[in-house]
């Protein structure tokens, strides 16, 4: 590619000259991102085909990741710093005139996912990489993301998010490489030969077009594969032109195209739950045929596929890889249905994400029967033989099969699916998988309990460290050398310098050159000045009742009270930091994000309080923005209701950045709490245990709190009575009474004391310096446990049976 500054300035402007026939002088910011996203794919083209090409030469095993988020973000800068060529490109850069932070400003986040969900896969899928591992991403490719979010007048608007409008420039499509995925249609059996055979007849065919893109691992000698499918017609339209069916081709296509369209289409109507079920198949049927196409070039029987072919599930939306690899076998391979299902179950395993009942997804039967025909048939066969089982193991005790089955009435149980077809199931979090084992799949454990483990969630520390904080990055370099870059773990090695005032100045002045960064981007953006030397307190992530921004908002509601009441309260200035796109459906998220703009607009108006408390909304949430705040976060709000969050990732890329978490004993929470003490966060609120305890037996009731607590019961009547919050009154009514007429389900009043209790202790604490630092340098020397290398090497070890590619890594 190039080897110094000097051969990657004449090798960038010959591309430019060549490619767009513009000079230097006459080249736009997305003329250079064109050029040199470009030349790093074409650079990296050998080592992948090279890649590939010894996977089937060793004939490795390779594990397929089927997911369907992969929320990559930009790709530029972490390509650029996995090919260690990052400061030589942008001093060479600088050098003809132009700066990397603006040309990266130029790349579209994909819109490839949404959340956590898909944040995980893309660190996966780095980690795989990096460390070597034989394994790929399986997802859809979107043409549009989930929306762009608006905020009019403090209220979300969601516009399209054509993130490929102006093209991937990272992408291959693969003509080659394109299969056929079947809908609808009506199974005819005929029995041959003694046997029975299966036809589907009268379906309607779509075209599955793969687009790859490379996943380059650290040191760019190893490159994996996401893989990207999109759906296309199989009709030659030109051919029907002059046919009477012209138009019903174009609603053909139209309808095709859509299943590749939308991620998350809303599913409150038939249509748009027909929609999201026509996706997951198509993910399912599109990637397994590619996989056992590649598997049958190593000329081994169908029965060695476990041996070469580890296939994962992040959590239920790819459950039906499970029937289809099936129906590929019985109707394709002509296996049996018992040689069949002892390959599909030493074959696929799966990964919980959530305890909620409504994420544990559940399909109509009538829905799955007539779109997949054929398959709704093998489920409802694997359905049957597994409830002989339960029979068998259970005679005494009928009522645990219609707990356990995977068709239960009108009704198919993903997740009943997804445990009784894998070989592992694992949790994402110690807390999560105990709640699984215990309580949530508890008869499932019972009947298999060497299936189940856990594998805390990770974060790719190259991104959220060595991209998104540069500085930090190299300041841990300087003090332990680069080995943790390979190692994450011997971060621990700067434990040594948690009470030395020199290392504790350094990575203060840090953290205040990133608040500083933010706060000219939040003046640019939305003209509000904020105190760079104030507490940056942070709360970013999906927008939902369990994570309960709405508690966060309360309580500065409370604080703006406390300050109108006595102006001279001495308290350390705050700034309040949320980002946070709701479903455009969850009519109760959108609202919170009101109050939070109406809030925000009353507080930091108000000379009386605005010195010391302001609030800001950052606009349309996304990895690139995460990129930009989590480095200067002092605080990271982890707050969810107990036994909610899974996991959360969030509260690990914070702790690398050295923010100190202000959160419950929930999710991954709880090892961090094990591995830095109580002392080095500030926890609040009821436990796990408590919050299972109150849904099971009952006691708890909202109203007694808003009774007795009357900082609670003056900020909830704020929402409801004029007052700075709400002038005229019944602003907020539904918020009001979406706590008090459920019962406070996510049980915001019950914690809101402690909570304040806490944030006490954040403003008594961040007043010593010293004590502070101390505590931020003890977050990030053990985060290094939280980087996804460590649990991408369990997930390859302990379930997936990996082997890792035998060479030194690129510790220096």
């Amino acid at each position: 590619m190039f080897t110094n500054k000097d051969s990657f300035k004449q090798l960038f402007q010959e591309n430019l000259i060549s490619k767009l026939g513009k000079p230097m002088k006459e080249a736009q910011n997305e003329d250079i991102y064109k050029i040199l996203s470009n030349m790093i794919r074409e650079y990296v083209g050998k080592n992948w085909a090279q890649t590939n090409e010894r996977y089937k030469e060793n004939q490795e095993k390779q594990v397929y990741y089927f997911s369907m988020e992969f929320l990559i973000g930009r790709l530029l800068g972490n390509n650029l710093l996995n090919l260690d060529v990052l400061e030589l490109v942008r001093e060479g850069l600088q050098e003809l005139g132009w700066d990397l932070e603006d040309i990266e400003e130029e790349e579209v986040d994909a819109g490839l996912g949404n959340g956590g969900l898909g944040r995980l896969a893309a660190c996966f899928l780095d980690s795989l990489a990096s460390l070597q591992y034989p394994g790929h991403g399986c997802g859809i490719r979107y043409k549009y993301g989930l929306f762009e979010q608006k905020i009019i007048d403090g209220n979300q608007v969601e516009l399209p998010d054509f993130w490929l409008q102006k093209g991937n420039e990272w992408e291959v499509r693969r003509d080659d490489k394109k299969v056929e995925v079947r809908f609808w249609g009506n199974v005819e059996v005929i029995k041959k030969d003694g046997e029975f055979i299966f036809e589907t007849r009268n379906y309607e065919s779509v075209t599955a077009v793969p687009y790859d893109v490379p996943v380059i691992g650290y040191g760019g000698e190893h490159i994996n594969t996401l893989r990207l499918w999109s759906a296309e017609s199989t009709m030659d339209l030109t051919k029907l032109s002059r046919t009477h069916n012209y138009y019903n081709s174009l609603n053909y296509k139209r309808s095709v195209e859509s299943i590749s369209e939308f991620l998350y289409p809303d599913d409150t109507l038939y249509e748009g739950k027909l929609l999201r079920l026509k996706q997951q198949y198509f993910l399912c049927s599109a990637g397994l045929q590619s996989i056992l196409r590649t598997f049958g070039k190593l000329g081994l029987t169908m029965d060695q596929l476990p041996t070469k072919v580890a296939i994962h599930i992040n959590d239920t939306h790819p459950t039906l890889v499970i029937p289809e690899l099936m129906r590929i076998l019985i109707d394709e391979k002509e296996m049996t249905w018992e040689q069949a299902w002892e390959v599909t179950t030493r074959t696929v395993s799966y990964t919980n994400h959530t305890t909620l009942s409504e994420a544990l997804e559940k399909w109509s039967v009538s829905m799955v029967r007539q779109l997949l025909p054929r398959i709704y048939m093998i489920i409802e066969e694997i359905n049957t033989r597994f409830c002989g089982i339960l029979m068998s193991e259970y005679p005494e005790q009928p009522e645990i099969i219609p707990q356990m089955s995977i068709i239960d009435g009108q009704q198919l149980k993903m997740a009943n699916l997804a445990i009784v077809g894998s070989y592992s199931v694992n949790g994402v979090a110690a807390l999560h998988t105990e709640i699984l084992i215990k309580r949530e799949m508890k008869l499932f454990y019972d009947l298999y309990p060497n299936r189940f483990n856990n594998k805390t969630n990770g974060i790719t520390h190259r991104r959220w460290l060595l991209h998104a904080n540069p500085a930090l990055a190299k300041l841990i370099s300087d003090a332990i050398g680069t080995r943790w870059i390979d190692h994450p773990q011997e971060m621990l090695g700067i434990m040594k310098y948690s009470e030395d005032s020199g290392f504790q100045d350094r990575t203060r002045a840090i953290k205040q050159h990133n608040k500083m960064k933010i706060a000219s981007y939040v003046l640019e953006k939305q003209g509000i000045i904020i105190d760079p030397y104030s507490i940056f307190d942070v709360h970013v992530k999906r927008l939902h009742g369990y994570k309960r921004q709405l508690m966060n908002i309360l309580h500065i509601m409370h604080l703006y009270n406390e300050m109108k009441a006595n102006p001279s309260l001495d308290r350390i200035p705050r700034t309040f930091i949320f980002g946070a796109k709701a479903a455009p459906s969850y009519s109760l998220a959108k609202r919170v994000i009101k109050l939070i703009h109406v809030v925000a607009d009353q507080v930091n108006r108000d000379k009386d309080v605005n010195e010391k408390l302001k609030v800001v909304f950052l606009e349309n949430y996304s990895v690139s923005l995460a990129e930009k705040i989590i480095p200067s976060a002092d605080v990271s709000e982890q707050i969810s209701t107990a036994s909610k969050e899974a996991s959360g990732t969030g509260n690990m890329k914070f702790m690398m950045n050295g923010a100190l978490t202000l959160g419950t004993l929930d999710g991954a929470n709880v090892e961090m709490h094990n591995m830095i003490g109580e002392d080095n966060m500030f926890l609040f609120g009821l436990q796990s245990d408590e919050i299972l305890h109150y849904y099971q037996y009952g006691g708890y009731v909202a109203e007694d709190v808003y009774r007795n607590d009357p900082r609670v019961r003056e900020v909830l009547e704020q929402l409801v009575k004029p007052s700075d919050f709400c002038h005229h009154g019944h602003v907020f009514d539904d918020l009001f009474h979406s706590i008090m007429s459920t019962n406070d389900e996510y049980f915001v009043l019950k914690d809101f004391a402690s909570y304040a209790d806490a944030h006490l202790r954040v403003d008594l604490s961040y007043r010593n310096t010293k004590e502070w630092q101390q505590k931020s340098i003890m977050n990030i020397a053990h985060s290094g446990k939280f980087s996804s290398d460590c649990t991408i090497t369990k997930y390859a070890t302990e379930i997936w049976r990996l082997q890792r590619k035998q060479a030194e890594l690129h510790a220096k």
